[in-house]
């Protein structure tokens, strides 16, 4: 048998497999000429924007929403100093791979156009480096307000017009209400007179009641910023002389499966308490039992820190770590990283003695005080003033002698005050809830930067409020 064909077959394909060879590595070279040539263009053009990531919605509403940039190239690491903020605003940037972040340290204002601009990015690889510009606008403002009535109790959800209020919960009989950052939570007496939590979306939409730890009275509900969690202080209805739960402070993830409400106990320390607080940006809380020792603990009571005692605790800002309480001797502020305390500073002008103290992530305070005429005799007219952190005063607003302040919240930016007064308070009889408040009441909106009033809104309890009025 002639082995010649085959012979030419193979001399064939070794033939085409050395000229497919030749060919891709032709191939191979040409495209590895144009890569090394196209990544010479990104070295010398410098990095490049390829993708954006902010929310403004979440931007605005809490602190630590970030803008993030992702470039063409890995990055050297972004210092600060090569970051502005228009308008100012607190920020951390952190660098990773082609990417850098800016993230804000308090919720920007409302209805704003803010600018980020990021100079001298360089990439690793070397480069020109080149400045980054993103601008994005945060929405108009939205918040909730109670409005109670004969006829049943209602929450709003509005702008700061008041023009577009749009009825969402309604129940006979709502005590109180707070606002996370995706829920609400309503403190309300069912038909039996029994407490009840019902969490809603923020449109009021999928209601759901949570548990509590037994029969009795719900108060001081609180939500922290972040984290979707909300406490509250629970007294048993069987209260008596042989012992049971008074104001025993519980939390609860609004997240979880099953929000089961846990009890916050201090080791040695009497669980009733009088006050307390969510720390902002932390998972810590600061107590103030009825015996008058103040703690700040973990989330569960645990590592309990002593500072002092104190008479009530006034607050403590958003993206702060400041709290002001009232002692025995007066206000003092405590920074909770370190317990160190100074006294309130006083105010250059004299606007009489403090009722409360509402404390801003500046280190300012806005303070309600009494007027008091010539001879030091009240005038039952009521001021507000800003009180910087060098003492330097400001009179934001005056309320007439008719009308009795109740309550006093910041927006969390810190752009607004909302002021909740009893109009006419002699001719306005308080309800007989169990928070009770007068029938009418009106919640008036301020600019802090000048005192401006931009709305005055039936209702009260506005979702800025981190704890109840009273």
């Amino acid at each position: 048998m002639s082995t010649e064909p085959a012979t030419r077959r193979a001399r064939g394909r070794r033939r085409r497999g050395r000229a497919f060879a030749g060919a891709f590595a032709i191939v191979v070279g040409a495209l590895a000429v144009l890569g090394l040539a196209g990544a010479a263009a990104t070295v010398g053009q410098g990095p490049r924007v390829t993708d954006v990531q902010v929310d403004p919605v979440a931007a605005a509403e809490a602190s630590g929403s970030r803008l993030i940039v992702t470039t063409t190239q890995s990055l050297e690491e972004v210092d600060p100093s090569q970051v502005t903020v228009t308008p100012e605003a607190p920020f951390a940037v952190d660098t990773s791979g082609r990417s850098v972040g800016v993230r804000f340290g308090l919720p920007l204002w409302d209805d704003t156009d803010y600018t980020v601009t990021i100079a001298g990015v360089e990439g690793l690889g070397g480069g020109p480096a080149v400045t980054i510009t993103e601008t994005f606008r945060t929405p108009p403002a939205q918040i909730e307000l109670l409005q109670r009535g004969a006829d049943g109790d209602t929450i709003f959800r509005t702008d700061l017009s008041g023009d577009n209020a749009v009825a969402v919960f309604t129940h006979p009989h709502i005590e109180d209400f707070r606002a996370t950052s995706s829920h609400l939570v309503m403190s309300v007496r069912n038909d039996e007179d029994e407490a009840a939590l019902i969490v809603t979306d923020l449109d009021g939409s999928n209601p759901r009641e949570l548990p509590l730890p037994g029969e009795g009275f719900v108060s001081n509900l609180q939500s922290s910023d972040r984290g979707d969690v909300i406490g509250f202080t629970f007294t048993d209805a069987g209260l008596d002389a042989e012992g049971g739960r008074e104001s025993m402070l519980h939390t609860a993830s609004l997240k979880a499966s099953d929000p089961q409400p846990r009890p916050i106990e201090v080791e040695g320390v009497d669980p009733s308490v009088a006050d307390w607080r969510f720390v902002p940006d932390t998972d810590s809380i600061l107590l103030l039992p009825f015996d008058g020792s103040l703690l700040l603990t973990g989330p569960a009571g645990e590592a309990p820190t002593p500072l002092g005692t104190a008479v009530t605790i006034e607050g403590i800002a958003r993206g702060s770590s400041e709290a002001v309480v009232e002692r025995v001797d007066g206000m003092t502020g405590i920074d909770l990283t370190d317990g160190s305390e100074d006294p309130l500073v006083a105010p250059q002008e004299d606007i009489g003695p403090a009722t409360t103290v509402t404390p801003l992530p500046d280190g300012s305070t806005l303070r309600v005080a009494a007027v008091l005429d010539d001879g030091g005799a009240p005038t039952g007219r009521t001021s507000l003033h800003l009180v910087d952190a060098d003492g330097a005063t400001r009179l934001l607003a005056e309320v007439p002698e008719t009308d009795a302040v109740l309550q006093v919240c910041v927006s969390p930016s810190a752009r607004y005050a909302a002021v909740t007064v009893a109009p006419d308070a002699v001719s306005n009889p308080y309800d007989t809830y169990q928070l009770p408040l007068p029938e009418r009441t009106e919640t008036r909106v301020l600019e802090i930067a000048d005192g401006a009033e931009v709305a005055a809104l039936a209702g009260s309890s506005i979702s800025w409020c981190q704890v109840p009025p009273g």
